[in-house]
């Protein structure tokens, strides 16, 4: 099974579903995560801000939710707000597309089981930097 990109709402992502279906693949490979299952769905922040406050308690949008599931067969959803993601992105002066890669990273690391902590934050650093320097569309310097 291939990864599921759903753009609900049409968020106008700076990136299409398929180059974002490349990013994913390139950092489950870097982090040997199966994506067998996989759904990512790229929302706004009025569905972001729902489903944080039911799923995880939180009030209002956040950037990215994960969702792993018991199945063994399927790893779980990976949510993200476009509107969240860029306005991060713009206030750590990030590129929207190099931000997103990193929670990207951060929500597949959730789902394979991880935790916060220096791990974690090591091991987004290292996908990050060899994805974004592989997938065209992805590297730091582009918007």
């Amino acid at each position: 099974m291939d990864i599921i990109v759903d753009t609900f709402a049409d968020p106008r992502l700076p990136f299409s579903p398929s180059e974002l279906a490349d990013l994913v693949r390139c950092l489950a490979r870097t982090l040997q995560i199966s994506l067998h299952g996989l759904v990512v769905r790229i929302t706004h922040d009025q569905e972001m801000a729902e489903l944080h406050a039911r799923f995880a308690g939180g009030l209002g949008p956040t950037n990215v939710l994960s969702f792993p599931t018991d199945d063994p067969g399927r790893l779980g959803d990976l949510v993200l707000s476009a509107d969240t993601v860029a306005r991060e992105a713009e206030l750590y002066l990030q590129p929207f597309r190099a931000y997103a890669a990193r929670l990207v990273a951060h929500g597949l690391l959730h789902l394979a089981g991880l935790p916060h902590g220096p791990e974690m934050d090591a091991l987004t650093d290292l996908a990050v930097a060899q994805c974004v320097a592989e997938v065209p569309g992805f590297a730091w310097g582009e918007p």
